[in-house]
């Protein structure tokens, strides 16, 4: 054996030597408490990032007063007649796009190596990526809350009562949870945070804005009113209008509910998979 030969054996025994060694398996239990543990963090992020309650605090305000009195009198003939249909298409519009901020945030977390310190924790790896989306329920129901609240002031009185109203917050909650999913996924396939808020306005945009959520499809020309019949926000607003405004749980609700579940059947197990690849 030469003496090349025998350097070159010398050097790469401990690669061959190295153990990999086993992750932890981590329990149901310790996976809920370590998401728990997550939203936690997350919450804590807000505290100390007030900034990041704007589009939660202040839009709800502004998007009621301004489309109330720019469109009520146009649409409906008055700002009160125009109350009982824009409230609920607003309560969709804000959690809707509140929850565009869980892919941004995601993307900043990811490219500022946070989730490599992660890796290094005996946690289950779905822990980093649920807990802000817990987390972000709460700021669901903030929007929610702030908007039903101005509608109040504005005169707004909700013919579903109490239970109407709070089972209209409780399915928006639910549809901007299974929305965030999608810009969860859409976060970890993107490379940075600002092409992951640039494509999230513009998947949602359309949605919300080419829908009913203010002013009634019929006055619309029939190639966009066959967009809006179909568009799942659209649903997701009629029911909302169903249950506040007569207290009704028709099928709507069951569509909106159905397409929720759909879009977390499809986007979770993406989101997830994605977020694998990246650890």
């Amino acid at each position: 054996m030469t003496t090349a030969q025998l350097e070159t054996s010398t050097t790469a025994t401990p690669l061959a030597t190295k153990v990999v060694q086993p992750r932890p398996h981590v329990g149901t239990r310790a996976t809920v408490e370590q998401t728990f543990s997550m939203a936690w963090r997350a919450l804590m992020k807000m505290r100390r990032n007030p900034e990041q309650l704007v589009d939660v605090m202040v839009l709800p305000i502004v998007f009621t007063v301004m489309f109330t009195y720019v469109f009520g009198g146009a649409v409906s003939g008055s700002v009160g007649r125009y109350l009982p249909l824009i409230i609920p298409g607003i309560l969709a519009q804000t959690v809707l796009t509140a929850c565009v901020a869980t892919g941004t945030q995601l993307r900043e977390d990811m490219d500022k190596g946070v989730f490599d310190r992660f890796r290094s924790l005996p946690i289950a790896r779905i822990a980093p990526l649920a807990g802000p989306m817990v987390a972000d329920l709460v700021r669901y129901a903030i929007a929610s809350t702030l908007t039903v609240l101005v509608g109040l002031v504005m005169g707004y009185r909700p013919g579903g009562g109490v239970f109407g109203v709070l089972a209209a917050v409780l399915l928006l909650v639910v549809t901007g949870w299974s929305m965030a999913w999608v810009f969860t996924w859409v976060g970890t396939v993107m490379k940075s945070a600002q092409s992951v808020q640039g494509t999230s306005m513009m998947i949602m945009f359309p949605l919300t804005f080419l829908s009913n959520a203010f002013v009634p499809a019929g006055s619309m020309p029939g190639w966009l009113r066959a967009f809006v019949d179909v568009n799942p926000v659209s649903h997701v607003v009629t029911a909302a209008r169903d249950l506040m405004n007569d207290g009704n749980v028709t099928a709507e609700v069951g569509w909106a509910l159905l397409g929720c579940a759909a879009v977390i059947a499809i986007f979770a197990p993406l989101s997830v998979r994605s977020y694998r690849r990246k650890l």
